[in-house]
């Protein structure tokens, strides 16, 4: 039986991710992993393999147990590959030739089509890219599993289908998983470790309960720490009197006193534990608003691929201000060659059948991010682009989680999770009254799912998304169009939808 052992472990990196972390994972353990973005998480994963050293502490891995890790990126050599290349390549080279069905047996668990197995990795979508990171880990065998972000990229279809492997094929094998889908965490986890640079915080609960029992810990701990500041203050007012009287009177038995009173204020006010604050840069959007009802019409529409193959159409439909559209269909149903139909027919290029009022401003996240210029800096790409002075740009950075010294970085060097907020930051800078997003949640850490929610909500913003997260459809959406049949039609909620996807 494998188990992790940490003892008193922490990680500086210019300043604390975390610190003295004692936990056992054993068998049966699913641990959900939960910080902001750079606040730990892959570096916590890193130590448990020996890939990182721990500032201080230990971690004691079961005597001959193999820890499976599955990082977040592609290795270069594994591009010219096929996917099941790929995953024959995890084996020792003496193995290959006469366990080469373990290759086939693993990639049959998480469903793999045949044709796709044949593909090279380079041509493979992110989400496969990702499960076969994850077939790569497993055809080893490994007696632990850490997962990085392992719903990256990958569809409703897809994310269902990783839930059921982890819950039946590797359903005994401690793991620990670092994700920011709260429906996904809510399904594979049955405990939480909430990663703090303080004092970190771990629940024998899955994440939304995790959730509401860390809040009530918290605001516990600022209860209790308000009540103890109001009485070193008080003491702190006695002792100024005791202090008063004692030098008019001469007495210096009061001016002792006097002294005692403040040593035990200054005893509490350094006891008190300073409650957690999330540092994370603030997401804001903004909405110019519009005279017109109708932002976009669209009549006897064909949405096709980019070679011209027919996907689906649209008979008639009117997206009226205020409307909060979620685009569902299976994946390669056409959802996102609608987006792309859309936006060019918002972008000055004429769209047979699609119709936009004069007055849109389109604000547009594409899940590549590739409206980002990847050579300029993040201060270099908002002066150039909104014409800002240097101070303006500067604070609106700091605003959105970048620090002076990460301005002047070229967003190359960003992480994703980076690069989404600087995506943000540059929509809100647009000022627009219609929104066109597809995954903005992808590498937004779950303070900033939030918060894009919130701000969806209270700027009452025209919307048209695609997404994968089922929390952030459910807590946004206000219509909900579903691609089925060759034809794209109303329902009225995305519950059957989610039903049907988790049946296969």
């Amino acid at each position: 039986m494998a188990s992790i052992s940490l003892n008193n472990v922490t990680f500086i990196a210019q300043t604390p991710l975390f610190q003295n972390l004692t936990l056992v994972i054993g068998q049966g353990d699913r641990v959900g992993l939960v910080a902001g973005n750079g606040r730990g998480k892959s570096s916590l994963l890193r130590c448990i393999t020996g890939e990182l050293e721990p500032t201080t502490g230990e971690i004691v891995r079961t005597r001959g147990a193999r820890v499976g890790h599955v990082s977040q990126d592609v290795p270069d050599a594994l591009h010219g590959l096929t996917m099941r290349e790929a995953v024959l390549d995890a084996l020792p080279a003496t193995e290959r030739d006469y366990e080469a069905w373990k290759a086939d047996v693993t990639l049959d668990g998480f469903e793999a089509p045949a044709e796709l197995r044949e593909r090279r990795v380079s041509a493979l979508s992110g989400g496969w890219q990702r499960l076969m990171l994850i077939a790569r880990c497993w055809v080893n065998e490994p007696d632990a599993l850490l997962l990085d972000e392992p719903t990256n990229h990958l569809d409703l279809v897809n994310i269902l289908r990783l839930e059921r492997w982890l819950k039946t094929t590797a359903g005994n094998v401690p793991a620990i998983i670092a994700s920011h889908d709260r429906d996904f965490l809510d399904a594979v986890t049955n405990r939480t470790l909430f990663l703090r640079p303080g004092v970190s915080r771990y629940f024998s609960l899955p994440f939304s309960a995790a959730r509401a029992a860390l809040e009530e810990e918290d605001a516990a701990q600022a209860a209790q720490a308000e009540r103890e500041l109001k009485e070193a203050a008080k003491l702190r007012k006695q002792a100024a009197k005791l202090t008063n009287i004692g030098i008019n009177s001469g007495s210096d038995l009061l001016t002792v006193k006097a002294k005692y009173l403040k040593d035990r204020a200054a005893r509490i006010e350094t006891n008190v534990r300073e409650g957690h604050r999330e540092r994370h840069g603030e997401i804001r959007l903004a909405n110019r608003g519009s005279h017109a009802k109708v932002l976009v019409g669209l009549d006897n529409v064909a949405v096709a691929t980019p070679d011209g193959t027919p996907l689906f159409r649209i008979d008639k439909l009117h997206v009226f201000q205020g409307d909060r559209i979620v685009l569902l269909g299976h994946n390669g149903a056409g959802k996102s060659q609608l987006v792309r139909l859309i936006h060019r027919a918002m972008t000055g290029t004429e769209v047979p059948g699609v119709r936009v009022t004069p007055s849109l401003v389109l604000g547009y996240m594409h899940q590549a991010l590739g409206e980002l210029p990847t050579r300029e800096t993040a201060e270099a790409f908002l002066s150039t682009r909104f014409r800002l002075p240097d101070q303006r740009v500067a604070s609106l950075l700091a605003a959105a989680g970048f620090p002076i010294e990460k301005q002047n970085r070229p967003i190359a060097q960003m992480s994703y999770g980076q690069r989404s907020r600087l995506a943000l930051l540059a929509l809100r800078l647009t000022e627009p009254n219609f929104y066109l997003m597809d995954e903005p949640t992808n590498h937004v850490d779950i303070s900033g799912q939030e918060a894009l929610e919130a701000e969806i909500l209270r700027h009452e913003a025209t919307t048209i998304l695609v997404s994968h997260d089922r929390r952030f459809i459910r807590n946004v959406g206000t219509r909900f169009l579903e691609v089925e049949n060759g034809r794209l039609h109303e329902v009225d909620g995305p519950e059957a939808f989610f039903a049907r996807m988790a049946a296969g």
